[in-house]
Protein backbone atom coordinates (compact mmCIF):
# COMPACT_ATOMS: atom_id res chain seq x y z
CA UNK A 1 0.00 0.00 0.00
CA UNK A 2 1.11 3.26 -0.88
CA UNK A 3 1.06 6.18 0.69
CA UNK A 4 -1.33 9.53 -0.56
CA UNK A 5 1.44 12.12 -1.69
CA UNK A 6 1.36 15.05 -0.22
CA UNK A 7 1.56 18.25 -1.62
CA UNK A 8 4.63 20.51 -1.32
CA UNK A 9 4.48 23.62 0.42
CA UNK A 10 6.34 27.07 0.57
CA UNK A 11 6.61 30.31 2.98
CA UNK A 12 4.41 32.74 1.86
CA UNK A 13 8.26 35.11 1.23
CA UNK A 14 9.21 32.16 -1.41
CA UNK A 15 5.05 32.29 -2.87
CA UNK A 16 5.37 35.71 -2.80
CA UNK A 17 8.42 35.73 -5.29
CA UNK A 18 7.33 32.99 -7.01
CA UNK A 19 4.07 35.67 -7.61
CA UNK A 20 6.54 38.93 -8.27
CA UNK A 21 4.79 40.77 -5.58
CA UNK A 22 5.61 42.32 -2.83
CA UNK A 23 5.04 39.95 0.56
CA UNK A 24 4.25 43.33 3.18
CA UNK A 25 1.35 44.52 0.60
CA UNK A 26 -0.25 41.15 0.75
CA UNK A 27 -3.41 40.43 2.75
CA UNK A 28 -2.50 38.99 6.18
CA UNK A 29 -4.19 35.70 5.50
CA UNK A 30 -1.90 35.24 2.75
CA UNK A 31 0.99 36.17 4.68
CA UNK A 32 0.60 33.70 7.80
CA UNK A 33 -0.67 31.04 5.73
CA UNK A 34 1.84 28.32 3.51
CA UNK A 35 1.18 28.39 0.46
CA UNK A 36 0.85 24.69 -1.26
CA UNK A 37 2.32 24.32 -5.26
CA UNK A 38 -1.34 23.58 -6.42
CA UNK A 39 -2.47 27.24 -4.20
CA UNK A 40 0.44 28.67 -6.14
CA UNK A 41 -0.74 27.08 -9.74
CA UNK A 42 -4.26 28.58 -8.97
CA UNK A 43 -3.23 31.88 -7.96
CA UNK A 44 -1.56 32.01 -11.10
CA UNK A 45 -4.06 31.23 -13.41
CA UNK A 46 -6.78 32.96 -12.02
CA UNK A 47 -5.42 35.66 -9.93
CA UNK A 48 -7.91 37.08 -6.75
CA UNK A 49 -8.49 41.13 -7.27
CA UNK A 50 -6.08 41.70 -4.48
CA UNK A 51 -2.90 39.79 -6.82
CA UNK A 52 -4.21 41.69 -9.65
CA UNK A 53 -4.55 45.00 -8.14
CA UNK A 54 -1.08 44.37 -6.76
CA UNK A 55 0.22 43.34 -10.05
CA UNK A 56 -1.16 46.85 -11.40
CA UNK A 57 -0.80 49.32 -9.02
CA UNK A 58 2.24 47.88 -6.61
CA UNK A 59 4.39 48.28 -4.34
CA UNK A 60 6.61 46.49 -6.64
CA UNK A 61 9.82 44.08 -4.98
CA UNK A 62 13.05 44.97 -6.60
CA UNK A 63 13.37 42.99 -9.28
CA UNK A 64 10.16 44.18 -10.88
CA UNK A 65 10.80 47.46 -10.39
CA UNK A 66 14.54 47.19 -11.82
CA UNK A 67 13.03 45.26 -14.74
CA UNK A 68 9.92 48.28 -15.49
CA UNK A 69 13.25 50.65 -15.49
CA UNK A 70 15.22 49.13 -17.71
CA UNK A 71 18.46 48.49 -15.23
CA UNK A 72 20.09 45.58 -12.80
CA UNK A 73 18.81 45.16 -9.18
CA UNK A 74 22.33 46.57 -8.00
CA UNK A 75 21.73 49.80 -10.30
CA UNK A 76 18.53 49.89 -8.57
CA UNK A 77 20.88 50.24 -5.19
CA UNK A 78 23.25 52.57 -6.92
CA UNK A 79 20.82 54.99 -7.49
CA UNK A 80 19.95 54.87 -4.31
CA UNK A 81 16.58 53.23 -4.58
CA UNK A 82 15.89 51.36 -1.89
CA UNK A 83 12.45 50.76 -1.18
CA UNK A 84 9.50 49.22 -3.26
CA UNK A 85 8.05 51.64 -5.70
CA UNK A 86 4.32 52.02 -6.75
CA UNK A 87 3.46 52.07 -10.95
CA UNK A 88 2.49 55.82 -10.81
CA UNK A 89 6.02 56.41 -8.92
CA UNK A 90 7.99 54.33 -11.37
CA UNK A 91 6.27 55.95 -14.53
CA UNK A 92 7.40 59.58 -12.80
CA UNK A 93 10.67 58.16 -13.22
CA UNK A 94 10.76 57.02 -16.69
CA UNK A 95 8.69 60.68 -17.96
CA UNK A 96 11.44 62.00 -16.24
CA UNK A 97 14.92 59.98 -15.88
CA UNK A 98 17.41 61.48 -13.60
CA UNK A 99 21.02 61.16 -14.62
CA UNK A 100 21.81 57.88 -12.83
CA UNK A 101 18.91 56.22 -14.61
CA UNK A 102 20.04 57.60 -17.56
CA UNK A 103 23.47 56.18 -17.17
CA UNK A 104 22.40 52.25 -15.45
CA UNK A 105 20.18 51.71 -18.26
CA UNK A 106 23.19 52.70 -20.55
CA UNK A 107 25.40 50.11 -18.82
CA UNK A 108 22.81 47.50 -18.25
CA UNK A 109 22.01 47.65 -22.34
CA UNK A 110 26.01 47.18 -22.74
CA UNK A 111 26.09 44.14 -20.28
CA UNK A 112 22.98 42.68 -22.08
CA UNK A 113 24.84 43.34 -25.80
CA UNK A 114 27.87 41.35 -24.24
CA UNK A 115 25.75 38.45 -22.82
CA UNK A 116 23.94 38.21 -26.37
CA UNK A 117 26.99 38.33 -28.01
CA UNK A 118 28.84 35.12 -25.61
CA UNK A 119 25.62 33.36 -26.21
CA UNK A 120 25.54 33.47 -29.89
CA UNK A 121 29.81 32.63 -29.68
CA UNK A 122 28.82 29.51 -27.83
CA UNK A 123 26.02 28.79 -29.85
CA UNK A 124 28.42 29.14 -32.91
CA UNK A 125 30.42 26.78 -31.89
CA UNK A 126 33.77 28.90 -31.52
CA UNK A 127 36.01 28.66 -28.80
CA UNK A 128 36.21 31.58 -26.19
CA UNK A 129 39.08 33.26 -25.33
CA UNK A 130 40.87 31.70 -22.63
CA UNK A 131 41.63 33.90 -20.02
CA UNK A 132 45.26 34.61 -19.43
CA UNK A 133 46.75 32.87 -16.61
CA UNK A 134 48.14 35.18 -13.64
CA UNK A 135 51.51 35.09 -12.80
CA UNK A 136 52.71 32.63 -10.41
CA UNK A 137 53.63 34.35 -7.33
CA UNK A 138 57.04 32.50 -5.75
CA UNK A 139 56.14 30.38 -3.15
CA UNK A 140 57.32 31.03 0.04
CA UNK A 141 60.20 28.53 2.12
CA UNK A 142 58.37 25.89 3.52
CA UNK A 143 58.79 25.85 7.60
CA UNK A 144 58.84 23.28 9.49
CA UNK A 145 56.09 22.70 12.29
CA UNK A 146 57.46 22.47 15.80
CA UNK A 147 55.56 20.68 18.56
CA UNK A 148 53.77 23.02 20.86
CA UNK A 149 55.35 23.39 24.33
CA UNK A 150 58.83 22.42 23.50
CA UNK A 151 60.50 26.19 23.02
CA UNK A 152 60.74 25.46 18.89
CA UNK A 153 63.71 23.33 19.00
CA UNK A 154 63.05 19.63 19.28
CA UNK A 155 64.85 17.35 21.89
CA UNK A 156 67.83 14.73 20.58
CA UNK A 157 67.49 11.63 21.41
Amino acid sequence: MTKPKQSQVMKPATAALKLDIYLPATPQEFQESLVSREDLDELQRNPPQWLSDLRRDGPHPRNVVAARLRISNSGLARGGITEPLTTAQIAALVADPPEWLVAERATHAEVQREQRRLQERRESGEPAAKPAKPAKAAKPAARRKTPAGRGGRTARR
